[in-house]
C-alpha cells in the first residue's frame, strides 16, 4: 500500500468482514467517516489521532478548506471544526508537520457504522437493536482503520471527555503504537456522578411517547433536546452561567406581573441547545453512546485500577480544568499520578467542562511545548 496519503474530505471505508465487539456479539460489516490533514510520511510514522467526545464528529479542523480549495472563501464559516484551534498551522497539532486523522466512532451518527445504519443481515435500520458497544469496541476500529492506511507508529493521541476515554485505552491496549498521550477532562473509569447524569439523560428520551421502545420513524424531540439540556448543565459552571446569564429575562417589557410568560435567559440558551442537537443528532445513538461511556473502567478484566494505569508505557500530559464539576480536576490529578512517565497540567477557566472546547490558548501552549520536549 502507497502510505503517502493526502489531506482530503470526510472519506468512508468499509470493512466487509465480521467485526467482533467485546459483548460477544458482532457486526456484519463497519464502515467509518474520517478526516485527514497533512500527509502521512514514507515509514507512517507522523501520525497524530484526535479523539472526539459523545456527540462530536470526524470533523475537528476546517484546515483542508482553508488551505486546499476545497470550498469557496464564502462558505468557510460553514465549514468550522471543532478544534481548528488547535489543528492548523503553526498549532499544536500542525499538519505541516504532522499527519492528523479523526474518525467518527463506532456507534456515531455521522458515517460509521451505528444504529442508524443499514444492518446487512436484515436490510433494516439496526435502531435499538444494535448491540451495545464499549470504549475497547472503539478503539479497536480506530486500530483497524489506522493500519489499514498505512499507519506505523502514533506520535501522539489527544481527545477530552469521550475522546480521552479513548485516548487512555489506546495506550493500554496497542503500546507499541502510541509514542505520547493527551486525555483531557476525562476518566479512566466512568463515576457514579457521570453514570446518574447519563442514566437521567437516557431516561428523557425513553420516556418521549415517539420513542417506542427505540422503534421511532421521527427524532423523539422532546426527548432527545431535555437529554442534551441535562448535559448541558454539566458541561458549564456556576459562575460560567451566572456572568453568562444572571437573572436576565427575554421579554418585550410588556409582562409586568405575569410571570407565567417570563423566560430566563437560561431557560432559551437551554432549549436552543437541545433543540440544535436534535437537528444533527439521534436519540438511539446518544443512547448507545452514553452507556459506553458508563461501562468504561480501564482495569475491567484487567489488573488493578493503579496497576492498569501504571502499565501505561507511553508518555502522558494529563489535562484538567478547575472549574470541571463533570470530570473535576482531583480525577485528572490521580490517572495523572498513577501512570508513570506523566505530567499534569491544569486549564484555568469558568467555562466548566466544556472549556477544552474554549480555552485555546491555554490548551496549544503547554501541549505544544511537550511535544517539543520529545
Amino acid at each position: 500500500m502507497n502510505t503517502l496519503i493526502e489531506s482530503k474530505k470526510v472519506t468512508k471505508i468499509e470493512f466487509e468482514e465480521t467485526f467482533q465487539l467485546e459483548s460477544g456479539e458482532s457486526l456484519p460489516s463497519v464502515k467509518v467517516a474520517y478526516e485527514t490533514y497533512g500527509k502521512l510520511n514514507e515509514d507512517g510514522t507522523n501520525v497524530i489521532l484526535i479523539c472526539h467526545a459523545l456527540t462530536g464528529d470526524a470533523h475537528a479542523s476546517d484546515y483542508n478548506y482553508k488551505n486546499n480549495g476545497l470550498v469557496s472563501n464564502s462558505n468557510q464559516n460553514k465549514q468550522k471544526g471543532w478544534w481548528d484551534e488547535l489543528i492548523d498551522t503553526g498549532k499544536a497539532f500542525d499538519p505541516e508537520k504532522y499527519f492528523v486523522i479523526c474518525s467518527n466512532i463506532l456507534g456515531g451518527c455521522y458515517g460509521t457504522t451505528g444504529p442508524t445504519s443499514i444492518n446487512p443481515w436484515t436490510g433494516k435500520i439496526y435502531g435499538a437493536g444494535f448491540p451495545i458497544i464499549t470504549v475497547r469496541d472503539i478503539v479497536n476500529l480506530q486500530y483497524k482503520l489506522l493500519t489499514t492506511v498505512g499507519v506505523n507508529k502514533i506520535q501522539a493521541i489527544a481527545g477530552g471527555s469521550l475522546g480521552g476515554m479513548q485516548v487512555l485505552e489506546w495506550a493500554i491496549m496497542y503500546p507499541e503504537l502510541v509514542e505520547r498521550i493527551i486525555p483531557i477532562a476525562t476518566a479512566a473509569r466512568h463515576s457514579a456522578w457521570c453514570i446518574g447524569l447519563n442514566e437521567t439523560a437516557r431516561k428523557a428520551i425513553m420516556d418521549d411517547p415517539i420513542w417506542n421502545n427505540g422503534d421511532y420513524d421521527i427524532q423523539p424531540r422532546s426527548g432527545l433536546s431535555t437529554a442534551r439540556m441535562i448535559a448541558m448543565i454539566s458541561y458549564r459552571s456556576y459562575e460560567s452561567f451566572n456572568k453568562k446569564f444572571g437573572r436576565e429575562i427575554n421579554h418585550n417589557g410588556k409582562i409586568k406581573n405575569n410571570y407565567s410568560k417570563i423566560n430566563f435567559q437560561i431557560e432559551n440558551y437551554l432549549h436552543y441547545q437541545g433543540n440544535k442537537l436534535v437537528d444533527r443528532f439521534d436519540a438511539n445513538t446518544y443512547i448507545t453512546i452514553s452507556k459506553a461511556m458508563d461501562l468504561h473502567d480501564v482495569s475491567r478484566g484487567r489488573s488493578s485500577f493503579a496497576e492498569t494505569l501504571g502499565s501505561i508505557k507511553a508518555k502522558a500530559l494529563c489535562i484538567g480544568i478547575n472549574s470541571d464539576i463533570l470530570y473535576p480536576p482531583s480525577e485528572q490529578k490521580e490517572i495523572a499520578s498513577l501512570i508513570p512517565n506523566s505530567k499534569y497540567y491544569e486549564i484555568d477557566s469558568i467555562h466548566g467542562h466544556d472549556a477544552f472546547l474554549i480555552e485555546f490558548d491555554q490548551l496549544n501552549r503547554p501541549i505544544k511545548n511537550w511535544m517539543g520536549e520529545y
